[in-house]
């Protein structure tokens, strides 16, 4: 899911009147239409950070009529979709489709600039308001201008050109024309690939963009390939290839478009709700209320809240903000170094995207290409989750001892009250997991758990009379009717946020229907998988090595692609390219499918980009190289657990694919290695561990992780040398009590 704790494309940072706050820190006080001061020592507020390192790139900031025009108008699409959940267009989905693109298309180019950020004159108090718009004091407009207009209006007839009356038109026709589209069908196309492509290069930048202008042009120059490379076709005309774009199933209406449209958008609007409520401030004080009074406490509440945020925020980088926004002082005070805290956050950043129950964009794409309920990738989820939070927790645990923590005294209302008090955020959750699990789709399930959160604000409005609940009651109750308009106008911001905040994730999902159009009509995946497979062939011949050494090719190019476009382009594409060559190899597909997605989310905090790293760094002030590095650290065992999925049968079971006792044991054993993977990058086990300790935890990890009985064996007796080696050093350095007389 895109994020929805930091603000909407174009929206103002403030809230508005009788808007509820979004996520602020526990200890916020005073006004809660106020925008939090910038913390951390870079100087920068977290919606500012967001905006610059967030794979959403920047917005504009719109004035006040251009931008409730655009919240009207995307809280009208907010009401087409969920009406679409429940009384589906008659014309078909591919007709839905086209209506959602021109909703989404049009608005991304008045919401995005279309290059860097124009430097504005930053207003002070004594230049007052604008004449146009009666913005407030120091507001900084950047309204679209005449091109972005054209592009807009253009993007919006080409997109209904399908569906509209105009001579030889209309739906019908358009699909009887399928392979043999008319000139004007082919100009069409041709201007909606442009618009389609300068929309992702607006929103996420030049390099998706350029990957798919790439196989634009391997799909028509192929042809002319040498007959002897393996890489050649037969090639495709310029009518070919906007009839696969255009009038296909395979192109911009294809299957990343239609999963934006029904799933991510629906779920987007949810977090967007549930964050209007209230819950980011609740997860974020209730974190801080369990952890305290302990040294290791303000880093075991950046990784509790890290995983609490993933329900509102599917987006690494924005979780790893708005959690930095808050934890980043305690952090501080306890004496954590700017690059290891901001190495934690932006590793507990990434963790929400890959944790039940809302994950990431990609997950809701591995349920629609399976063709499996959303309910088994979230099954299939569990395991590496606590595995990878784990592996979060040891490096915490050990970082309190190397760096000396502190405890902090961080005020905070008691759990029990807490929970008592605003316990019913996690109500909405649980709606959507029973649901699933009584086989309703994903798509009403997640309806009725955003009607169940906005019903909670609802009676919270009510019974509180005030915009932060959080707050003491005081004297300042609102009427009722002053609550109740507060509340409508929060959530419709709340519904037209979701559906602002998906316009980067489809303009990546129709940009991505360009690369998989491509790639089906020419066959390039299952060439690209063989060459793949060919090339492991080369350094071995032993069937396992093969697979081993094609899993590590394959992590290594996803990493490497992930750090060229977003996630979920990055998941598409190597679904089609990399997939078919670990099928081929025997990996079953919900396998194959974990294994890309756990990788396409990594790339976020992957070195030489790590977004999120990056991001965090900027909170922090921390050096940005050694933040990333910090953050490989942390997620070490995510990196390699995924691994495990694909080189042995009882890889399965660490997705929950097997009995309970198999899932046990295969999760103990790679507890076991990221353990040992805990050793070897935080360096201690019951004091600083040494380098032959360091040494022997490497060839633990690797044969604990192998998840067969004979390798988990060798594993363990090597995780059991390095413990005796280190406690036999430990107690023979470890010096004698001082005793009366003895020289200090």
């Amino acid at each position: 899911m895109p994020s929805t704790v930091s603000s909407a494309p174009g929206s103002p940072a403030n809230p508005g009147p009788g808007d509820s706050p979004g996520t602020p820190g526990p200890l916020r006080t005073g006004d809660p239409a106020k925008p939090a001061a910038p913390t951390g020592t870079a100087g920068k507020a977290p919606d500012a950070v967001v905006a610059e390192y967030d794979e959403e790139r920047p917005a504009r900031r719109l004035g006040r009529r251009l931008d409730l025009a655009i919240g009207v108008v995307a809280l009208v699409g907010a009401l087409v979709v969920i009406r679409q959940v429940f009384f589906p267009i008659s014309q078909g989905n591919q007709f839905y489709l086209i209506v959602f693109l021109a909703l989404v298309l049009p608005l991304t180019f008045l919401c995005y600039r279309p290059g860097v950020r124009r430097r504005h004159h930053a207003r002070t108090a004594q230049d007052g308001p604008t004449a146009d718009d009666g913005s407030d004091p120091g507001d900084h407009r950047d309204d679209p201008g005449i091109a972005d207009w054209v592009l807009a209006v253009a993007a919006l007839l080409v997109c209904l050109y399908p569906v509209l009356p105009v001579p030889g038109g209309g739906f019908d026709a358009f699909l009887d024309r399928q392979g043999s589209l008319g000139p004007l069908d082919v100009t069409m196309g041709a201007i909606l690939l442009v618009l389609v492509v300068e929309a992702c290069r607006r929103t996420t930048g030049p390099m998706l963009p350029v990957v798919a202008l790439a196989f634009l042009a391997y799909a028509y120059y192929g042809g002319f390939l040498p007959v002897t490379w393996p890489v050649s076709h037969a090639g495709l005309d310029f009518d070919q290839i906007v009839n696969a774009l255009y009038n296909d199933a395979s192109g911009f209406f294809g299957t990343p478009l239609d999963v934006c449209a029904t799933y991510i958008v629906l779920f987007t609007i949810y977090g967007a709700v549930l964050d209007r409520t209230g819950a980011g401030r609740f997860f974020i004080e209730l974190s801080f209320s369990l952890f305290k009074g302990s040294r290791t406490a303000p880093g075991r509440t950046v990784a509790l809240s890290g995983f609490l945020l993933g329900t509102v925020s599917g987006s690494g980088t924005a979780t790893a903000v708005s959690l930095g926004s808050v934890a980043w002082p305690t952090l501080r005070r306890a004496g954590y170094p700017a690059d290891q805290a901001g190495g934690m956050l932006a590793a507990s950043g990434i963790g929400a995207i890959l944790s039940p129950p809302t994950l990431g964009a990609a997950a809701f794409i591995i349920a629609e290409y399976l063709q499996v309920s959303y309910l088994d990738v979230l099954i299939w989820a569990i395991v590496p989750t606590l595995l990878y939070y784990l592996g979060i927790a040891l490096a915490v645990e050990i970082d309190a001892r190397r760096f000396g923590a502190r405890a902090v005294d961080v005020p905070s209302r008691p759990t029990l009250w807490l929970l008592g008090r605003f316990g019913y955020h996690f109500v909405s959750l649980g709606v959507i997991v029973l649901f699933l699990a009584l086989d309703i789709p994903p798509v009403r399930a997640v309806v009725y758990a955003t009607a169940v959160a906005a019903v909670f604000g609802l009676v919270e409005r009510l019974l509180s009379r005030r915009a932060d609940p959080f707050e003491p009651a005081g004297d300042g109750r609102e009427p009722v009717r002053t609550a109740l308009r507060g509340y409508a106008v929060g959530l419709g911001t709340a519904l037209s946020t979701g559906v602002r905040a998906v316009l980067p994730v489809a303009a990546v999902c129709a940009t991505a229907g360009v690369v998989t159009a491509t790639i089906t009509k020419t066959g390039l995946g299952q060439t690209l998988a063989d060459l793949l497979v060919t090339a492991a062939r080369a350094l071995t011949d032993n069937p396992t090595a093969v697979l081993v050494v094609t899993a590590v090719f394959a992590a290594v190019a996803i990493l490497l692609l992930g750090m060229a476009v977003p996630v979920t382009a990055s998941f598409i594409i190597s679904w089609v390219v990399i997939g078919p060559a670990l099928l081929d190899l025997g990996v079953s597909a919900p396998e194959t499918a974990m294994f890309i997605f756990y990788y396409a989310v990594l790339s976020e905090v992957s070195p030489p980009t790590a977004l999120a790293a990056v991001a965090s760094a900027a909170l922090t002030g921390g050096d940005v190289v050694r933040t990333m590095l910090q953050a490989c650290k942390y997620t070490l065992p995510a990196f390699l657990v995924p691994v495990a999925f694909v080189i042995t049968d009882n890889g399965a079971n660490l997705l929950w694919r097997g009995d309970l006792v198999d899932v046990a044991w295969t999760f103990g054993a790679s507890a076991l290695a990221v353990a040992a993977l805990a050793v070897v990058t935080g360096g201690w086990i019951t004091a600083p561990a040494g380098v032959w300790e360091r040494l022997l935890c490497v060839p633990a990890a690797a044969f604990l992780l192998y998840l067969h009985p004979t390798a988990i064996a060798v594993g363990s007796g090597f995780l059991a040398l390095a413990v005796a080696v280190h406690l036999i050093r430990v107690r023979v350095v470890r010096p004698a009590p001082l005793t009366e007389g003895t020289p200090q």
